[in-house]
């Protein structure tokens, strides 16, 4: 339960706030970004008393956030311990203290602003024009700095050319006095400074801006939401920020943890992609699993397993201490996993985020992950994850369901609630063609991980073959010759018409018919033996002989009954095998009346074959 009050406030008193360090940003609060233009555009909207949005702080001691001062703020600001956090409007404080209080130029774009007085007052005069911008001597050059176009270097030339300081508009009476003596004996000057400050400098002086303060009863979880909620125009706010700022409050530095342990982690290909928060979802579910295991033989309700956002922003900095040398054992062991299943890269894991589960459960078997038993089970889980594609969306529930029941099964238990929800349907993997599925990126690895070798050399595709020959996922009737033969994109470009093949092979078979690129291989220097290429395509789950006879229909229909025996004997669930579209029907289709092929399917294999060269390179690195 949190509570909160509305006041206004006069600018003036809350630019003083800033540089006293009354006000500050909690340490999650991004940088001050604002250019140039939305700086003077802010200013001419105060200078016509148009409001610009109300402010939101929390009421804070310092023990929950640690507080950084408004940028630019002297040095004394930082010494403040009682101060009110700005949740909403630091890019507008920050603009409005660098630009009207600091007496020095504005940060990043290094001006001092100025308002032309004579347009400040011509109504016919757009307000952001009358507002100039001078470099940081004060002195407006051109021709490369030659010329001088504009000279207000000192008090005297601002008050010649009536150009007024907006770092002097709350002390406005000193520049005035010295503008009064330089125009002492013209009236009709003083009067158009006196018409200067009653239409801006007074519109300035008198603006309130709506605060909204929030108390200190205000939760963190509250204080995250409320944070996204009102500053929905920039980047949304990262839990793992917002913690890093929680811990620093604590005495323990997060960020500089998490970069240590990320160097390691990312040494393994497949964990590049893995993210602070995915790391602290696993701190959560060990955390909340160990607290609901303590809670045993209690009387009262044992507390939920979770990774929601509301977990991480719960965790205490010694949950996060007390589990991060396991969890990150734990991804290490997910990366050697994943290796033996044949997923080495990040760009071929079926889903980023089943390695937040993947790393716990391991973490959690300590030892005894290296008996068989609990391998053959994580394997199972983690192939039904996969083929039943149950990781897409609202997976931070399922965490911590499979966290729970993979490891109960383990124990003899019941099988978990993703083997139970994974159904399989031919259709859908004869429907396959973008490379972001993650059945689509399932069926590539399982075909390696079966024993698929190259049609040229033979070789299984092992770590060290899969970077070293560059191998990709590509055509085996290819695309030139199914479009030659007018075939829908819709089957040529399906998973069941593709397999991992090297660069080298690839190049080899060419854009001909199959009949014709067997043959190539079966002539090549060294040749390829006729037998040992057909057991080559059988460990594809190819029929050699519809390739050879360049039975397009046919070897479709026999590769998809193969493929599903692959998903079958993986998730230990027997897919639903309905009837494929006719031969004929299928035929018939014109390629222009198929969906377009999916760009995701060449555009990022594109990117991926030019960065293997550079994988080969770092190979060492991983064995």
């Amino acid at each position: 339960m949190s509570t909160f009050t509305t006041n206004p406030v006069s600018l003036h008193t809350l630019l003083q706030r800033c540089e006293q360090g009354d006000i500050k940003l909690p340490d999650f609060q991004r940088n001050w970004v604002w250019d140039e233009y939305r700086i003077r555009s802010l200013i001419a909207s105060l200078s016509q008393a148009f409001p610009v949005g109300a402010l939101m702080t929390l009421k804070s001691s310092g023990k929950t956030f640690t507080p950084r001062s408004i940028q630019g703020a002297p040095a004394i600001a930082d010494a403040t311990t009682e101060s009110e956090l700005l949740l909403d409007g630091q890019q507008r404080m920050t603009s409005l203290y660098q630009a009207l209080i600091r007496q020095a130029p504005i940060e990043k774009i290094n001006v001092f602003y100025y308002f032309n007085i004579e347009k400040s007052l011509d109504d016919s005069v757009d307000r952001e024009d009358a507002i100039e911008p001078f470099p940081s001597d004060r002195v407006l050059r051109t021709n490369f700095g030659k010329d001088v176009v504009l000279d207000l270097s000192t008090p005297e030339k601002e008050y010649e050319n009536l150009r007024f300081p907006l770092n002097k508009i709350f002390d406005h009476e000193s520049w005035q006095e010295g503008f009064w003596d330089y125009w002492e004996d013209n009236k009709p000057k003083r009067q158009v400074l006196k018409s200067f400050r009653e239409k801006i400098v007074d519109s300035f002086r008198r603006y309130q801006v709506p605060v909204i303060s929030l108390d200190k009863s205000t939760t963190n979880e509250a204080v995250c939401l409320v944070f996204e909620k009102v500053n929905t125009g920039g980047k949304a706010l990262d839990a793992f920020e917002l913690i890093t700022a929680m811990f620093a409050g604590k005495g323990f530095k997060l960020r500089e943890d998490w970069a240590q342990r990320a160097a390691a982690l990312k040494k393994f290909r497949a964990l590049e992609k893995i993210a602070p928060t995915d790391f602290l979802q696993g701190i959560a579910l060990l955390y909340s699993k160990a607290q609901r295991d303590a809670a045993a033989g209690s009387e009262d309700r044992r507390p939920p397993v979770s990774a929601t956002r509301n977990a991480l922003l719960a965790l205490p900095v010694e949950a996060y201490q007390a589990h991060a040398d396991r969890l990150q054992l734990g991804f290490e062991r997910a990366a050697k996993f994943l290796h033996t299943q044949r997923i080495y890269r990040s760009f071929d894991l079926p889903y980023q985020s089943q390695i937040v589960p993947l790393a716990a459960i391991l973490a959690s078997l300590g030892d005894r992950w290296e008996h068989e038993q609990p391998k053959q089970h994580v394997r199972t889980w983690y192939w039904c994850g996969v083929f039943g594609e149950l990781y897409g969306s609202a997976a931070e529930s399922r965490f911590a369901k499979d966290l729970v029941e993979v490891l109960a099964w383990i124990e003899g238990g019941l099988e978990p609630s993703t083997l139970k929800d994974t159904s399989v349907r031919a259709s859908r993997i004869r429907e396959l063609r973008s490379r972001g599925s993650a059945a689509y990126k399932g069926v590539n690895a399982l075909l390696m991980k079966s024993g698929a070798t190259d049609f040229r050399s033979g070789q299984d595709y092992d770590h060290a073959v899969f970077f070293d020959e560059s191998v990709d996922i590509h055509h085996i009737f290819p695309r030139d010759w199914c479009e030659q033969q007018l075939l829908p994109a819709n089957l040529f470009d399906s998973i069941v018409n593709k397999t991992p093949l090297s660069a080298k092979t690839n190049r080899t078979l060419g854009g001909v018919a199959p009949s014709k690129y067997l043959h190539r291989l079966e002539t090549a220097k060294p040749p390829v033996d006729p037998g040992n290429l057909d057991a080559y395509l059988r460990s594809h789950a190819i029929e050699p002989d519809r390739l050879r006879a360049d039975d397009f229909h046919g070897f479709f229909a026999a590769r998809l009954d193969g493929l599903l025996d692959l998903i079958d004997n993986a998730t230990k669930r027997p897919a639903l095998r309905d009837v494929p579209p006719p031969a004929d029907a299928a035929a018939a289709i014109h390629p222009e009346a198929t969906p377009p092929l999916d760009p995701e399917d060449e555009a990022e294999a594109g990117a991926e074959n030019a960065a293997l060269a550079d994988d080969a390179a770092l190979l060492s690195e991983v064995r």
